[in-house]
């Protein structure tokens, strides 16, 4: 893309991501604009700082003028938006945000993280890492990381880019694959398990986007990908010319009194992230490091004050009973991993997991079945979810009664108000017991701080737990480390 474009303006620019690339394009010295029809915070409050909050909410035609040098198309717009027919009308440049990401990194390495889980952690690794040693990267994350101002960095300088590749369509222009623009010279396929039901809803179409993204690789590239997860492994060993192809496993790690440590042949490693999962996600960091010139030895040193990204596995609180985390998870592989990596973590522990149905998938009937035994790790499995969310999405209702029977566990607790749930985690005595909240929502509107912080304070009394559900060895529930 030339560097005379400076004029910028952003159709839906209240979106995570949309406004993290409004913002880096005004760090990087261009004129920006935006609208949208509505924006909430932290969107509003930091676009608002930057100067570049719209005066009024909604579509202004007048927004879009022929001195524009291109125009963000969000997938928030719909294809009769006004600012869209009008800047067809005027002959303007439209991308959609992937197409402009790749229009800005032609000239850079492109390392692409893909998969239906562990994209933001992976990515979040490896901008951890490189960050410690002082590398000069861009970057797209699709969430907000410890020690960076913006999910979005682009600079015309750096000589790569590491981005968060999401499997979502890209505008109501182009619908398609974000991650089909990006041609990375390096891409991981961190695993693939069905999501996204509401826009690809047969499971073939969705596995063909990732099969296309491995296809439209150049040549010389590297391809990796976790060789435990069935279908990323039939897509990672296909035949494609000229591609190095690199799978991957866990890295070997021990958990020790609340601890988990990377066993290597120089001693174990201490780490503030845990669960198999993220031994899978930190190994395949490792591998693409290593193709950018980051040592074994240099990796070790740098992850250990790795503490992950927010909403993964966040440590909300802890005292001498109890720990209460939040995780983002929302897919049914995603529950199933976070739930188990908190058993592990504190095997003699209860361990109470609360899921939320939020997402247009997590809320379809047919979809349901697919959360089957995903949160049997937990000694006590609470599911919550808003009939009002379910009718807002236009969806057919669901009962109960299809929940427990979805999730295979008799013993489901569930609930659909904020004040039930905060009554019932209230009224569980916390003695040697951890609490994991699970949601890309918020639990009906929930202060999920102070809530955490009210459990923490309760009494606890010692107590056999003969009323916690009966379950079987915990031995061949997780996979020996070695």
């Amino acid at each position: 893309m030339s560097k005379t474009i400076k004029n910028i303006h952003f159709i839906a620019v209240g979106g995570a991501i949309m406004h993290n690339l409004a913002l880096a394009l005004l760090q990087k010295g261009y004129n920006v604009t935006g609208s949208d029809d509505e924006i909430y915070d932290p969107a509003k409050s930091r676009l608002e700082k930057a100067g570049i909050l719209p005066e009024k909410i909604g579509w202004n035609t007048d927004n879009i003028t022929k001195d524009l040098d291109a125009v963000i198309l969000g997938m928030h717009a719909r294809k009769d938006n006004p600012e869209l027919k009008m800047a067809e009308e005027l002959g303007l440049k439209v991308y959609s945000f992937p197409e402009y990401v790749f229009e800005q990194t032609k000239n850079k390495q492109r390392i692409a993280i893909a998969g239906s889980h562990g994209k933001t952690s992976i990515t979040s690794i490896i901008l951890h890492v490189l960050k410690y040693y002082n590398r000069n990267f861009d970057y797209l994350v699709g969430a907000q990381i410890e020690g960076f101002d913006l999910m979005v960095k682009l600079t015309d300088d750096a000589p790569v880019i590491i981005l968060e590749a999401d499997e979502y369509l890209s505008s109501a222009l182009e619908m398609k694959s974000k991650f089909l623009f990006y041609h990375p010279h390096i891409t991981l396929i961190s695993g693939i398990a069905w999501d996204h039901f509401n826009v690809f809803p047969v499971f073939e179409d969705y596995v063909k986007a990732f099969e296309q993204l491995a296809d439209g690789m150049p040549k010389a590239s590297t391809l990796l990908w976790d060789e435990t997860d069935d279908i990323a492994n039939i897509i990672g060993k296909q035949v494609r010319e000229d591609v190095n192809q690199i799978p991957y496993t866990a890295h070997p790690y021990e958990v020790k009194d609340g601890k988990t440590s990377l066993k290597t042949k120089n001693g174990n490693v201490p780490l503030k992230i845990f669960g198999e999962h993220n031994m899978k996600n930190l190994q395949g960091a490792k591998e693409i490091l290593e193709k950018i010139a980051i040592t074994e030895e240099m990796f070790y040193e740098a992850i250990q004050t790795f503490s992950g990204a927010a909403k993964r596995l966040e440590k909300l609180g802890e005292n001498k009973n109890t720990v209460i985390y939040r995780d983002f998870a929302h897919a049914p592989s995603k529950v199933g991993a976070t739930t188990a990596a908190g058993k592990e973590l504190y095997p003699e522990r209860q361990l109470v997991a609360c899921y939320e149905l939020h997402t247009y998938s997590s809320l379809n009937k047919d979809f349901l079945p697919h959360y089957a035994e995903k949160l049997n790790a937990a000694d006590q499995a609470v599911v919550f979810y808003s009939p009002h969310t379910v009718e807002m999405k236009k969806m057919p209702s669901i009962s109960p009664e299809e929940i427990k029977a979805a999730f295979g566990r008799e013993d489901l607790k569930i609930f659909t108000t904020k004040e039930e749930l905060d009554a019932y985690l209230k009224g569980i005595n916390w003695y040697q017991s951890n609490l994991l909240l699970m949601s890309s929502g918020t639990f009906g509107g929930t202060d999920i701080p102070t809530l955490s912080e009210a459990i923490l304070k309760l009494p606890v009394k010692k107590e056999e737990r003969a009323s916690a559900p009966k379950k079987k060895s915990w031995k061949g529930i997780f996979k020996k480390k070695g």
